[in-house]
């Protein structure tokens, strides 16, 4: 499929789970991580870092410090690599809109080198978390899904007929970056009104404190509380967030004809609040009987997804 995940050299050709295990590594705006997955799915010891705001090298430098911390004394025989995005995956290289310092990044060359030549693979992290669910979790037994990932950005990954759909440089899915409000605030990717100017965690936290809300820390778990706790604007900035959410998933199910809607990350921990108003705006949305057949539901995997993802996609390069 054009576009697909390339290995950055050679290629596991291994079909099924036997032999060494591999490393997942997970690339995000607020952290990176890394684990040794074992052969049948079996997730190692985690290791984080908060993800630096400095230059290329910082990140880098950092990003390292978690692979060899992970790696330990495992035996891998490469590595699969989730990042945020933008990314070019057939050059290899990463700009995410949430690492400022990293553009044009050439990441799985600089993972293959730091890994003795190992193959990497690169995919977007919302195509990793996309395949954990659709091996591991809740997108088992789906024949067409979109796999989301609402936190710091809001990233997508297709599954069409049991294969990640990547598209011709590997950003197919980029639901995060579709346009729900044409009037809306500028967006990190250069466009305005996209679903993340409104569902994102700190898009949601911004627009409360706007509103009248506060609270120490300001973030999106005190944000989620303070909802609970019945606090008007916290509501109110939830339901904002799940209208622009169903705007994007209705979309996205009218041009895929989706069987189910997958969502993790940050803000899907808070479900309970996150759940009601995004059932009732997609009532409103969702027109067409087929769109409206597209099952929506929370990620069984949480923080995991992308890891064993981008491990089954190690294991098996021929889905993508």
């Amino acid at each position: 499929m054009p576009g697909a995940a390339q290995p950055a050299t050679g290629a596991t050709g291994a079909r099924g789970h036997n032999g060494p295990g591999v490393l997942a590594v997970d690339i995000g705006g607020t952290k990176l991580a890394a684990a040794p997955v074992r052969p049948g799915g079996t997730l190692g010891p985690l290791v984080t870092r908060p993800t630096p705001s400095g230059d290329a090298e910082a990140v880098w430098a950092a990003l390292a410090s978690v692979v060899t911390e992970a790696i330990g004394g495992e035996d891998v025989s490469g590595a699969g690599i989730g990042s945020a995005g933008p990314l070019d995956a057939v050059a290899g290289t990463v700009s995410p809109v949430n690492i400022p310092g990293w553009r044009g990044f050439p990441v799985r060359d600089r993972l293959a080198e730091l890994l003795a030549g190992r193959p990497v693979v690169l995919v977007n992290d919302a195509v990793s978390g996309a395949v954990g669910e659709y091996h591991y979790g809740a997108g088992r037994g789906v024949r067409a899904m979109l796999g989301m990932v609402v936190s710091t950005g809001v990233g997508g990954g297709l599954i069409l007929d049991g294969r990640v759909y990547a598209g011709r440089t590997g950003n197919a899915g980029h639901i995060g970056h579709t346009v729900v409000d044409l009037d809306g605030d500028p967006c990190p990717c250069g466009s305005r009104g996209c679903v993340e100017t409104i569902t994102s965690g700190p898009a949601m936290v911004r627009w409360a404190l706007a509103n009248g809300w506060s609270a120490s820390p300001p973030d999106g778990r005190t944000l989620a509380a303070a909802a609970r706790d019945g606090h008007p604007v916290a509501i109110a900035a939830f339901a904002r967030s799940a209208r622009a959410l169903a705007a994007g998933i209705a979309s996205a199910a009218a041009l895929c004809d989706l069987d189910r809607v997958v969502i993790g990350g940050g803000v899907a921990r808070a479900w309970d609040v996150l759940e009601p108003p995004l059932r009732e705006a997609l009532d409103t949305y969702a027109g067409l009987a087929f769109v409206r057949r597209a099952e929506v539901v929370r990620s069984e995997l949480d923080g995991q997804a992308g890891l064993l993802g981008v491990a089954a996609l190690v294991h098996d390069p021929e889905m993508v």
